[in-house]
């Protein structure tokens, strides 16, 4: 198998372990608080990732860029934070929908936070990804406090997007470290205030979350350095197809029509995003 092909098989894989955590995350806190979850999640999670620190030599000091590594913690930090505060409320697909218009946020902030330039196709696509969160946002009923969290969250990740292109320098496993850690000092905050006795096959599972996630991020991470980003890059939308399957068989969740025209229109307007970043790109490596 070529590291091309081997790399788009990881890259599904780490897409379809998200949506276990996801669909994982949403039935505990059914159960549980987030600051319960997220606290429990990201201490097994610390723990895989401190050991993998320590085998491959990976220094956390001197911190590179302190300032923007704080932003990008708190960025994430809030982020995971709504997503489970909008998953125990909203169909796994409709928050899934919200988050994939992420990239549409960082294209259109790109030129002031990066001083990366947007030509009029992209800026067309990043309206049009605009024009599917109205639709998915069914303009005339009002935004509900979990949609509203929702984007929220969108828009702390898209932040934290925005910050991890600026911190190349720092390993991916630190940065995943710092932002883990984050996660956990705020659930630790948090979860006291609601906190619930966890049975052993609970909290088997809650520590299978934070495994779950980590996994993602590995296969991820392992993709891109197999093959190249925008090969890579569009399989993330094969998110929202196990996002609505597991919704459909775990929770008997299912899209209305304007969710999905607006998480069709939001993922072409990603695709043409993409399309158009990697013409750009290919254009620049030939001068």
């Amino acid at each position: 198998m070529t590291p091309q092909r081997l790399g788009i098989l990881l890259a599904l894989l780490g897409m379809l372990l998200f949506a276990l955590n996801d669909t994982l995350g949403k039935w505990l806190v059914a159960t549980y608080s987030v600051g319960q979850v997220i606290l429990l999640r990201s201490l097994s999670a610390l723990a895989i990732l401190a050991l993998m620190l320590w085998r491959n030599r990976i220094p956390l000091l001197p911190i590179h860029r302190p300032g923007l590594q704080l932003v990008r913690v708190t960025a994430s930090t809030a982020e995971v934070m709504c997503f489970y505060f909008a998953v125990a409320v909203l169909p796994l697909a409709d928050v899934l929908t919200y988050w994939l218009a992420a990239p549409i946020y960082v294209a259109a902030l790109s030129p002031w936070a990066l001083g990366e330039s947007v030509g009029p196709w992209r800026w067309g696509a990043i309206l049009l990804g605009f024009l599917g969160v109205l639709v998915a946002l069914r303009p005339g009923g009002g935004i509900a406090p979990a949609v509203a969290v929702s984007l929220a969250g969108s828009l702390a990740y898209a932040t934290m997007v925005l910050s991890a292109r600026a911190l190349r320098a720092t390993p991916d496993t630190a940065l995943v470290f710092f932002q883990t850690l984050g996660a956990a000092l705020a659930g630790l905050v948090a979860a006291p205030f609601a906190w619930v006795p966890t049975p052993p096959q609970d909290l088997g599972l809650l520590a299978l979350l934070g495994i779950v996630a980590m996994g993602g991020h590995l296969a991820i991470a392992r993709s891109l350095k197999l093959a190249d980003a925008a090969t890579i890059t569009p399989i993330q939308y094969t998110l929202l197809f196990w996002g609505i399957l597991f919704g459909w068989m775990v929770f008997g969740d299912m899209p209305d029509g304007a969710m999905l025209a607006g998480a069709a229109i939001i993922v072409a307007s990603g695709l043409v995003i993409w399309f158009r970043e990697t013409r750009a790109r290919r254009r620049a490596l030939r001068m």
